[in-house]
C-alpha cells in the first residue's frame, strides 16, 4: 500500500501559519513579480478565482472580497516544506518527496493504516502548523484519487480506497482531467473520444492506449486498474536541465543591466548543480521582449554553447553565459524576460579531465566552491558574490506584498511581547 501526504494549499497555509488572523479568510499568492495567481485558499477558489489568472484581470473580486494578497516567499515556503518531509520521514519506512508539498510513503506492513495516517496528519499540524491529506491505496496513481477524495469529501482529510466496488465508484466521479499523469493535451485527445471520467479510460483497450498515450499512459492505466507500475523511489534521478530565469520589473534595455541578471541567473545554476553534485555539458540563455508590447518590436531569442569539459563551475558558467549574451543582445530592444539554462546534466564524479586541467587545480576550485555554498548558506544568498551581479539589483523582481521569511532569518523571527 502506498501513501500520498499532500499539504493542503501550501503557500496560502505557509501564510497562516505565522498570522492565524487569516484563518477563514481568502488567500492569493503571486508568481514572481506579482504577476499571476499561483495559489488560493479554499475561500479564494470559492470565489471563482482561477489558478494562474493574471491578478489585474480578477482586482475587482479581490477588491470587493477583501482577498489578501501576497508576493511568493520561496525562502519560507522551502524551510516549511524540509520540516514537513523531515517529519514524514521519521514517522514512515520509506518516503520519495515528490514536490515541494506532496510525499509518496511506502505503507506496505503498516496495520491499522488509517490510524497510523491520523497520527501523521495531527502530528504535522501540530509541529508545523501545516494541515495536510492523505490518500491511501495499493499504487501511486490511486493514492493520488484516493487523496483527491480526501481532500475534497473528508471532513479528517483521510481517504483509504480499497475493495473493487469503492475503486470503481471513485473512478467514475474522477474527470479525466485529474488522473495523476493526464496532462491538458491529453485530456483533450480523451474527451475528444467521449472519455470523461477516469472509469471510461480505465474500459480503453490497452493497445490503444499504448498507440495513443505512450508507454506512460498505459501505465497510469494499469495503476488504476490497481496493477502496479509505479514503485516509491527514494533515489530520484538526477535533472537533466536546470533553469533559472525571471521577468523583469519593467523592462530593461541597458546591457550592463542585462549582463547582471544573466550572471544571477548563472551563479545560481552554477549552485543548484553543486548542490545536487552534477555538472552540465552545455549553457544557454534566454532573451524575451513583451510579447504584449504592440508598439515594440518582439524578439525571442535562444543560443547555447557546448562546454569542453562539462563543468559546475560559477566562473566559467558564466563567462559562457555572458558570451552568449553579447551575440545575442539588440541595441535598442526593451526586455522583459531573461534567463539561462544548464543541460546534459551527469553525475560530477563521472566528468573526464582534460590534459590541461590537472586534479590539484579541480580539488582548489571544489574547495573554494564548497567554502563559498556554505557560507551564503550560513549568512544569506549572495552575501559572497560575484562583482558582475551587481550591488543595487535594478532590475530585480517587483514583490511588493512579501511577508517576512520567519524561520530563516534572524532579523525576521516574530517577536512576543508579554
Amino acid at each position: 500500500m502506498i501513501a500520498l501526504a499532500d499539504c493542503n494549499n501550501f503557500y496560502a497555509s505557509c501564510e497562516r501559519v505565522f498570522n492565524p488572523g487569516l484563518n477563514n479568510k481568502p488567500i492569493v499568492v503571486l508568481s514572481n513579480n506579482d504577476g499571476c495567481i499561483i495559489a488560493r485558499s479554499n475561500e479564494a477558489k470559492d470565489l471563482g478565482i482561477k489558478m494562474g489568472e493574471p491578478v489585474f484581470k480578477v482586482k475587482h473580486i479581490i477588491k470587493e472580497n477583501n482577498v489578501y494578497v501576497f508576493s511568493t516567499n520561496f525562502a519560507l515556503y522551502g524551510d516549511m516544506s524540509s520540516r514537513v518531509m523531515s517529519l514524514l520521514d521519521s514517522m514512515s519506512p520509506e518516503i520519495e518527496i515528490y514536490s515541494i508539498d506532496e510525499a509518496f510513503m511506502n505503507f506496505n506492513g503498516i496495520k491499522n493504516q488509517l490510524r497510523v495516517a491520523n497520527h501523521i496528519r495531527r502530528t504535522i499540524k501540530k509541529s508545523t502548523g501545516i494541515p495536510i491529506s492523505i490518500g491511501i491505496a495499493k499504487t501511486k496513481t490511486l493514492s493520488k484519487v484516493a487523496n483527491y477524495i480526501a481532500k475534497k469529501q473528508m471532513k479528517r482529510g483521510l481517504c483509504l480506497l480499497t475493495g473493487h466496488n469503492n475503486i470503481l465508484k471513485a473512478l467514475k466521479c474522477l474527470p479525466v482531467s485529474k488522473i495523476w499523469g493526464i496532462g491538458s493535451r491529453y485530456s483533450r485527445i480523451l474527451n475528444g473520444y467521449n472519455i470523461k471520467t477516469a472509469y471510461d479510460f480505465i474500459q480503453l483497450n490497452e493497445e490503444w492506449v499504448l498507440k495513443k498515450m505512450t508507454i506512460m499512459g498505459l501505465r497510469i492505466q494499469k495503476e488504476l486498474k490497481e496493477i502496479p507500475c509505479f514503485s516509491i523511489d527514494t533515489n530520484p534521478s538526477p535533472k537533466k536541465n536546470i533553469c533559472t530565469s525571471r521577468s523583469f520589473d519593467g523592462t530593461v534595455g541597458s546591457i550592463q543591466l542585462m549582463q547582471e541578471a544573466i550572471t544571477t541567473h548563472a551563479v545560481r545554476c552554477a549552485e543548484k548543480l553543486r548542490s545536487e553534485q552534477s555538472c552540465a555539458r552545455y549553457v544557454s540563455v534566454i532573451l524575451k521582449t513583451n510579447p504584449f508590447d504592440t508598439l515594440g518590436e518582439y524578439y525571442n531569442g535562444y543560443k547555447s554553447i557546448a562546454l569542453s569539459i562539462p563543468t559546475n563551475d560559477t566562473i566559467e558558467i558564466v563567462h559562457k553565459a555572458n558570451i552568449l549574451l553579447k551575440s545575442m543582445y539588440k541595441k535598442g530592444l526593451t526586455y522583459k524576460k531573461a534567463g539561462v539554462i544548464v543541460g546534459d546534466i551527469i553525475s560530477e564524479n563521472q566528468v573526464q579531465l582534460d590534459l590541461f586541467d590537472t586534479d590539484e587545480d579541480h580539488i582548489k576550485r571544489k574547495n573554494l566552491y564548497g567554502t563559498l555554498d556554505r557560507l551564503n548558506q550560513k549568512l544569506g544568498r549572495d552575501k559572497i558574490q560575484i562583482l558582475g551581479q551587481g550591488t543595487n539589483k535594478r532590475w530585480g523582481i517587483k514583490q511588493e506584498r512579501v511577508t517576512p521569511c520567519y524561520t530563516t532569518q534572524w532579523d525576521q523571527l516574530l517577536k512576543v511581547h508579554c
